[in-house]
């Protein structure tokens, strides 16, 4: 889609990825944790898939889970890590994605205290403040590897020296990431960390999660067969098929890929004066956050729809809301001008053409008058 720049939402599926999940669908259809024969060629794949997704994560495949996306996946994650661990105090940012937030909320009116650490003017943790905020009883620390709403990398390695050296569980929200980055920047570092498919060109509704082997806890849902007991319910055997396939395909093309997005963000930052929100132009995450000139980003956005151009204010999964994305908020800007925030997302399947149209359009936005 020509003028589709919300990427970081959803992307379409690979051609190679439908395939895998039609195929998958037609042949591998049986249950896999049925002892005849085809289930066990159903399972068989599922393994396949888990060995390979383990491999492009930089993790032991004994701690791969599937399940049904990123949300899903930080949930096993914080429940097995909070299990697995001693304390009630946890840490993270107000900038995390809707599901980690919504969580930690719960968990708070469970009797948890949260110290919600502040992002910098660029948008990224400090090392320090995090110290500071570490108790004697801090359990869990949960810090996303790289912004939905900005595209800032936090610095994982450094945060992971400081969780190692009190006893703190680390959980990387890596949906972002995974396919655009390298993870060896972040597998070794954590304890858990939650990927999706359909951010990498794979279909919706399949995703995993790594716990560390080596931590013990109780499953969610007890009882459980499929997935070593960690998540309950037959796994989408041809989501799954579907999302190993892309996500090897984004891993193999990223340095072609991560060229390819660096030169739309350079067109794009050169074809305007934009204010940015974050330091993001010296990496290649195709997500760039910029505030309009006295302008609500959703009256962009619905304008910008109106016109053939597609984006967004904020993560998808806080649209609705109404309220300025949490980013915004951890990095001290105001609520009023948080609200003329807006997401640009790409694809390295882009043209420069198209980004500079999308420059254009947004640098001749005028402040909408009020009705007479």
């Amino acid at each position: 889609m020509e003028g589709y720049f919300d990427y970081a939402a959803t992307s379409p599926m690979d051609e190679g990825a439908l395939e895998a999940y039609i195929h998958a669908a037609r042949n591998y259809f049986a249950n896999t944790k049925s002892l005849h024969d085809p289930g066990t060629t159903a399972h068989d794949l599922l393994e396949h898939c888990r060995n390979t997704i383990a491999g492009l994560l930089r993790v032991e495949q004994e701690g791969v889970y599937f399940t049904s996306g990123g949300t899903e996946s930080n949930e096993l994650a914080l429940d097995a890590l909070l299990k697995a661990g001693v304390g009630k105090h946890i840490i993270t940012t107000e900038a995390e994605h809707s599901s980690v937030r919504n969580l930690i909320h719960r968990y708070e009116e469970e009797g948890y205290r949260v110290t919600k650490v502040p992002l910098n003017e660029a948008g990224i943790i400090n090392v320090e403040d995090v110290e500071r905020a570490i108790q004697e009883d801090t359990v869990l620390m949960a810090v996303q590897h790289v912004n939905s709403d900005i595209g800032t990398v936090q610095p994982v390695q450094h945060l992971s020296t400081l969780c190692r050296a009190h006893g703190i569980f680390f959980h990387s929200d890596c949906v972002q990431s995974f396919g655009k980055l390298p993870m060896e920047e972040v597998a070794p570092y954590v304890d858990s960390l939650s990927v999706s498919a359909h951010k990498l060109y794979g279909p919706k509704g399949a995703g995993a999660v790594y716990i560390r082997p080596s931590l013990s806890f109780p499953p969610k849902i007890p009882g459980g067969t499929h997935e070593g007991g960690v998540r309950a319910g037959t796994v989408n055997t041809p989501g799954i098929a579907g999302f190993t396939v892309a996500a090897e395909k984004m891993v193999k093309e990223r340095p072609h890929n991560l060229s390819r997005i660096m030169e739309m963000k350079r067109t794009f930052l050169n074809a305007g004066e934009w204010k940015l929100v974050g330091h993001t132009t010296d990496n290649a995450v195709p997500i760039i956050g910029l505030l309009l000139p006295e302008m609500e980003g959703q009256w962009a956005m619905l304008e910008g729809n109106r016109r053939g151009f597609h984006f967004s204010t904020g993560s998808a999964c806080s649209t609705g809301n109404h309220e300025p994305p949490g980013t915004l908020l951890a990095m001290g800007y105001d609520a009023e001008e948080a609200k003329s925030f807006i997401r640009l997302s790409f694809s390295h399947h882009q043209t420069n053409e198209q980004v500079e149209k999308l420059a254009m359009f947004l640098s001749g936005l005028s402040k909408p008058t009020a009705a007479r």
